[in-house]
């Protein structure tokens, strides 16, 4: 393999970037539709109190996967290159 036909380091570091960001949004989508199929029967012009009490409950542990999944992602690209991984 020659100079040439080697992968630009700021390329091959903007593609795992949008590849991890991309997992998280199809990761987000999915506990969204999991959330929704769990805590909703049918929806009706009010919440009643065990709905009310399921969506908090998935929201919270939406929120602590986010958390983890972000730490996780930034530590992982800690050890790959020296700049941060930033979500916009």
């Amino acid at each position: 393999m020659t100079d040439n036909d080697s992968v630009d380091p700021q390329i091959e570091d903007f593609i795992l970037s949008e590849t991890q960001k991309q997992r998280f949004q199809v990761l987000v989508h999915g506990l969204t539709d999991t959330c929704w199929e769990t805590c909703m029967g049918s929806p009706s012009t009010r919440l009643d109190s065990k709905t009310e009490t399921c969506i908090m409950n998935c929201v919270e542990r939406f929120i602590d996967a986010t958390t983890f999944i972000t730490r996780r992602l930034m530590n992982t690209t800690k050890y790959r290159s020296d700049a941060p991984l930033e979500f916009q």
